[in-house]
């Protein structure tokens, strides 16, 4: 039988494989999971009518300028303008330690061109930035910079390997960054990957010539596209889909950038329903919980709010068996791998507050610290963490860039508009 139309047909036959990709699409949206011994690790939604604008590039125009927030809101045509802070516009050839002067740099009326770092949430337009990149599988471009960067996930020998051959390609008026998935990457791909991407940024510029703002200029692929190119490597058994016209596209895509990969896009044909049968909507329901059960007996409380994330950590029925500082390390190990796994999967961004339980020893609190480290690390999104107090606190801000899990698959109580009370009349 040909690879390429290798099917899946019964749910019962669809077995958990160490690391995968699995596709469903349903009337108006994708959904994508990221899926590890059969546990769920992210999920990522795309709707047809309010798909993610993050990555598109827009020539803009500049409705107004507001120097005591140092920002401006830029038409991009979509329903809410979208904000540009002056912190994220690039300034050629700028002395150091100068502070821009926005007023300098922008006026109404103006035309720039933008990109989209943030999509619009709640009553909040999109965030913008004028340092342009261009993302591809093993390269993403940056032209208006010569700089080169490359992924710290890879041993430094691999970073140094890489950093020659970025040497011998990259034209010294462009910056790179080397992706992870660049990883035993040679020449020959490098050069291929940098030469679609400069005919990609080639073409951005010409429709920048030609569009009048406000107009979109560059646009990321679909959803299961982006999602194969920035996370699927070698370590990743299958890519399994439901749609034939999602199978087709990965499949294709695979076969330009990463031939090798290209068989291992699986056409599933069953009929039990994709997530059903790979467990996944179990699994999503449960992320919707605000309380979320640990293997010992013990499970954390998320709880948001406008300002941050809380996430509480509890022994629950989990009573140890040498004594409470063992017992309360152990829980807050198992909350670690947890905690992260939640963050990731709810895309959760913001300030965020752990409330791990309080710990009498300094290298216990430690160990935890290095242990949320190392979870840390699986998460691609931006983190920052502030060191674990004698209270079992830990604050950390995590990047988001789109709607999380919540407002993906739930919506506001029209009757406690979201309190979580109901109130009687007095």
């Amino acid at each position: 039988m040909d690879k390429r139309w290798r099917r899946i047909p019964e749910a019962s036959s669809v077995k958990p494989a160490k690391k995968e990709i699995a596709v469903a699409v349903y009337d108006g949206e994708t959904r994508v999971a990221v899926l590890e011994q059969g546990i769920l690790q992210e999920i990522f939604v795309e709707h047809a009518d309010r798909r993610s604008i993050v990555g598109d590039i827009y020539k803009g125009r500049v409705q107004n300028v507001l120097p005591g927030m140092e920002a401006a809101f830029v038409d991009i045509g979509h329903n809410r303008n979208a904000l540009l802070y002056v912190g994220d516009i690039f300034v050629d050839k700028a002395k150091p330690g100068e502070k821009p002067d926005i007023t300098k740099l922008l006026k109404p009326g103006q035309s720039v061109m933008v990109q989209v770092t943030k999509d619009p949430m709640g009553g909040k337009g999109a965030r913008l930035t004028t340092y342009l990149s261009i993302p591809g599988r093993y390269l993403v471009l940056l032209p208006q910079v010569s700089t080169v960067g490359i992924s710290h996930k890879l041993s430094e020998e691999e970073r140094e390997r890489l950093r020659k051959l970025v040497d011998e390609v990259r034209p010294r008026e462009v910056g790179l960054i080397v992706r992870t998935a660049a990883k035993d990457a040679e020449a020959t791909e490098l050069r291929k990957s940098l030469s679609y991407l400069s005919k990609v940024w080639h073409q951005v510029r010409r429709n920048a010539e030609k569009k009048r703002a406000p107009a979109i200029l560059y646009q990321e692929p679909e959803l299961e596209i982006k999602v194969v190119r920035d996370i699927m490597d070698a370590s990743y058994e299958r890519v399994i889909v439901d749609s034939h016209r999602s199978f087709r596209r990965v499949r294709q895509y695979l076969k330009s950038v990463a031939p090798a990969l290209a068989d291992r896009v699986i056409r599933y044909t069953g009929e039990v329903p994709l997530f059903e049968a790979l467990d996944i909507n179990r699994q999503i329901k449960e992320a919707l919980r605000r309380e979320v059960p640990l293997p010992s007996g013990g499970y954390i409380v998320i709880d948001k709010t406008e300002a941050l994330t809380a996430i509480d950590v509890n022994t629950g029925r989990f009573v140890g068996q040498r004594s409470l500082e063992e017992t309360v390390l152990q829980t807050n190990i198992e909350a670690v791998s947890e905690v992260v796994r939640q963050l990731r999967l709810r895309d959760i961004g913001g300030i965020i507050i752990i409330d791990f339980i309080d710990m009498n020893e300094a290298r216990n609190r430690k160990a935890v610290l290095r242990a949320l480290d190392r979870e840390l690390e699986k998460d691609r999104t931006k983190t920052y963490v502030v060191e674990l107090t004698k209270l079992g606190l830990v604050e950390m801000t995590r990047k988001n860039v789109s709607e999380g899990l919540i407002e993906a698959f739930g919506e506001t109580c029209p009757v406690c508009k979201g309190r979580g009370i109901v109130f009687r009349e007095p």
